[in-house]
């Protein structure tokens, strides 16, 4: 699983000096200021694409670095806003802390520049820009779109005589009765763990493939859940630990690989890892959808997406914004990123264009992958993600370890929610 570790994020004593108007760096405004993710894959293909906008002469010259290295990204870009040293625009933004950012008043309205339409439409983003909104702006521009969806053992479900993968709860239930022994084996993870992250890959996912991608937020931090489809995923959590067909807790052991389980919710970048590591397990993983009630087609799942923002206090908006257009209407650095590291550039017709067939014909887990973008949706724009997230594990370890019924559990996650400190 991925770990997250966005916790350190939230710094308001950085903020009060934030909203104390420090200003950007204007040291230099002949030169656009980039900050990218510190890692090594992201590094070489913002080093390829800067290399050529700059010999082209296009616009003003781009200069990267990666975001400074402290607790987290979140920390070093806070720091910056404080101190006045921000960059003009900076990737790696995720929406909980783009909505940090907004209530800071610190992001510039991309969709008001010149070509932001026709960019979205010749990506065939507009269905993914849906989930991408904050009051009514769009302030970030993602740049990659990492599905969430179930990896289930092939070999395991063939030898006890399930001929497809589980699509419907009760496909999981008939499963579970064939495969599950007490304490032993389960049909699949249904619960990641007990940090607040674990949310993204258990119950916010299933919710949003049972309420249709429905948000759980309203504009004030409220929450505003689709209560059929929420007790619909938390009836199934219950019926599964209840019936001692779930774990909660599976310690360090890689229960896919071990055959604990038969399915699990996996991100495209376990795809690298299991190829290096368990390569006899990953030739017989096959995905499959989130799994819903009804099994209906298509469900939606969450994506652990980030994009591209601009500050405010920039001196050359019109630049960055000329060099972000050049960058994502040009469909080899699409497929640079792709090769280089493996996650989903965020358009809607991966699956259609050419220049990306070769690669899915030789990487067909990844094709699932890319097949699940426009399914997906982000998490929600909230400043306030860690405590949410909280709020639902604890909803959730009521209903396994203390027997609340499903309706008194959602009962007291709106009750926590709505208490939240804005």
């Amino acid at each position: 699983m991925k770990a997250k570790t966005l916790s350190s994020w939230v710094l308001g004593g950085v903020a009060a000096a934030i909203l104390t108007g420090c200003g950007g760096d204007t040291s230099d405004p002949q030169s656009i200021k980039m900050w990218i993710a510190p890692n090594e894959t992201q590094e070489a293909f913002w080093s390829e694409v800067v290399t050529e906008w700059n010999a082209s002469g296009q616009g003003l010259p781009v200069e990267f670095t990666t975001i400074p290295a402290t607790g987290s990204s979140e920390e070093a870009i806070m720091n910056a806003l404080a101190a006045g040293t921000e960059p003009d625009i900076t990737e790696n933004i995720f929406s909980g802390f783009a909505a940090q950012l907004n209530e800071l008043d610190q992001l510039v309205d991309l969709s008001k520049f010149d070509g932001y339409q026709d960019l979205i439409s010749g990506r065939n983003m507009s269905e993914i820009m849906n989930g991408w909104q904050l009051d009514g702006k769009q302030l970030v521009f993602p740049l990659y779109m990492s599905p969430v969806v179930y990896w289930w053992r092939s070999d395991i479900l063939e030898e006890y005589g399930f001929t497809d993968v589980p699509r419907t709860y009760d496909d999981v239930y008939k499963l579970a009765k064939a495969y599950s022994v007490k304490n032993k084996r389960y049909p699949m993870q249904v619960a990641a763990g007990r940090n607040w992250w674990d949310r993204w890959f258990d119950f916010i996912t299933m919710y949003y493939a049972a309420s249709d991608g429905k948000n759980y937020l309203n504009a004030k931090n409220q929450l505003d859940i689709d209560e059929e489809a929420a007790k619909d995923v938390l009836t199934f959590i219950d019926t599964m630990f209840t019936n001692g067909w779930a774990s909660y807790d599976f310690g360090e052991s890689a229960p896919l690989v071990t055959g604990e389980v038969v399915g699990a919710v996996r991100g495209p970048w376990d795809i690298g890892r299991f190829q290096t590591q368990y390569p006899d397990v990953i030739k017989n993983i096959k995905i499959g959808p989130m799994l819903t009630k009804d099994g209906r087609d298509n469900p939606n799942t969450l994506a652990d997406g980030k994009g591209m923002v601009m500050f405010k206090s920039s001196d050359v908006k019109e630049e960055a914004w000329e060099f972000i257009n050049w960058v994502y209407n040009n469909e080899k650095f699409d497929k640079r990123w792709l090769e280089l590291t493996g996650m989903p550039p965020a358009r809607g017709d991966l699956m259609e264009l050419d220049i990306f067939k070769e690669y899915f014909k030789a990487n067909p887990l990844a094709a699932g992958y890319a097949e699940q973008v426009s399914l997906s949706q982000p998490t929600a724009f909230t400043s306030k993600t860690v405590e949410v997230q909280r709020a639902m594990t604890n909803m959730i370890e009521k209903i396994i370890f203390n027997k609340t019924d499903v309706e008194g559990g959602l009962s007291g996650l709106e009750k926590e929610v709505n208490s939240i400190r804005q």
